[in-house]
């Protein structure tokens, strides 16, 4: 029986930095933005203590920032007050002004990262790697694998990287990537959830659309409106009626991912094509009159993406735009430079140069950025 897992971490971000800074387990904390003035005075002022011996006092609130910075990542604290990731920070500022706002720190995150996947790839050597945070693994032929549907495993997996990085994740485990995926979502945080072929009416069908992968708010407005809100609702239309108000291609997938079908085998190449991060919004965005915070959008995902390039050790000549249209439309646009980079400051200017050239008239409900013509980095 193939048992493919979703591992995800929990909070990651956040919960990499609680381990350096215990005194804020339990408290709201925002991680955003890179180290600021009154960062660098806070540890300046440390004078031979340790981090973990900051005063609570001495943290810099969310309350006091101003700027144009976007929310990585939340404690789980700090969600509840419907904080959340992609978030600009001063809008969550007024949703809780007393949450500690804490510089995004990639070198550690990314020590953590390999961390837990040699963890993983220890006992299971069949990974996909999903970015800094998250992997897809095949079970089907490792010992403990198909025991209790793979929960064995799973719960080894969550011990092994708890020991060795003080971290907890997530664990979905079903027959595709596709009911993995949304496995891990289930039962967050630190719990394993089991799915079966015959469990796809009773754990799957009830779900909201917008489960699926790949279903964004757009779509989930547009289903809506044809009296589609569950993924059983539409399982059961016909797959003709969604391919006429879709199109062929996504409306075939909706059709065949409702009924849990996906075939994808794991990626685990280590040349990659091309190396991309995007984003879909949570409404329709205006190229002049959200100028700004497209701009933030946009620096945030070349970031990421730069970050992607150096963990992964690739540079890369050809910088892609990508941007999907409120009628789901796509264009694309390329620039190439002469020297590969792997920088986000020149990630963002060559992406810059391509998006310059792309139509911004219509809508936009995408953006995305991706790099091609890699070449591993010797440096």
């Amino acid at each position: 029986m193939r048992r493919i897992a979703h591992l995800d971490m929990d909070a990651f971000y956040a919960s990499v930095e609680l381990l350096r800074y215990p005194q804020l387990k339990g408290l709201p904390v925002v991680i955003g933005g890179g180290r600021r003035r009154e960062d660098n005075a806070m540890l300046a002022a440390l004078a031979g203590r340790g981090l973990h011996e900051i005063r609570l006092d001495e943290f810099l609130r969310l309350k006091s920032y101003t700027g144009r910075g976007v929310i990585t990542t939340a404690t789980y604290a700090a969600r509840a007050f419907g904080v959340g990731s992609a978030m600009g920070l001063m809008k969550a500022a007024k949703l809780c002004p007393e949450a500690i706002l804490l510089p995004v720190d990639f070198d550690e995150y990314r020590k953590y990262s390999r961390a837990f996947k040699a963890v993983i790839q220890e006992l299971c050597p069949v990974m996909e790697d999903r970015g800094v945070d998250e992997v897809y693994i095949d079970f089907t032929g490792v010992i403990g694998g198909q025991a209790e549907g793979g929960r064995a495993l799973a719960e080894q997996l969550q011990r092994t990287i708890f020991e060795t990085t003080g971290l907890t994740c997530s664990v979905g485990v079903a027959p595709n990537k596709l009911l993995a995926k949304m496995a891990s979502e289930f039962n967050k945080p630190n719990g394993v959830s089991i799915v079966y072929e015959d469990d796809l009416q009773s754990k799957i069908w009830p779900l909201a659309v917008r489960k699926i992968n790949g279903i964004g708010p757009k779509a989930e407005i547009k289903l809506t409106q044809l009296g589609i809100k569950t993924i059983g609702q539409l399982a059961a239309r016909n797959e003709a009626t969604l391919i006429e108000h879709f199109g062929k291609a996504t409306g075939s997938w909706m059709s065949r991912a409702a009924w849990g079908i996906d075939e994808r085998e794991l990626e685990t190449s280590s040349e990659p094509v091309t190396i991309s991060r995007e984003t879909t919004f949570e409404r329709d965005m205006h190229a002049v009159r959200d100028k700004a915070e497209l701009g933030v959008i946009f620096t945030r995902l070349c970031e990421r993406l730069a970050d992607d390039l150096q963990r992964k050790g690739y540079k890369g000549k050809t910088i892609g735009v990508k941007v999907k249209y409120n009628d789901f439309k796509t264009a694309t646009r390329d620039h190439t430079v002469d020297v590969p980079l792997n920088d986000a400051k020149a990630l963002r200017a060559a992406a810059g140069v391509a998006l310059k050239r792309m139509p911004l008239e219509k809508r936009i409900r995408l953006l995305g950025v991706r790099v091609g013509h890699l070449i591993q980095n010797l440096d």
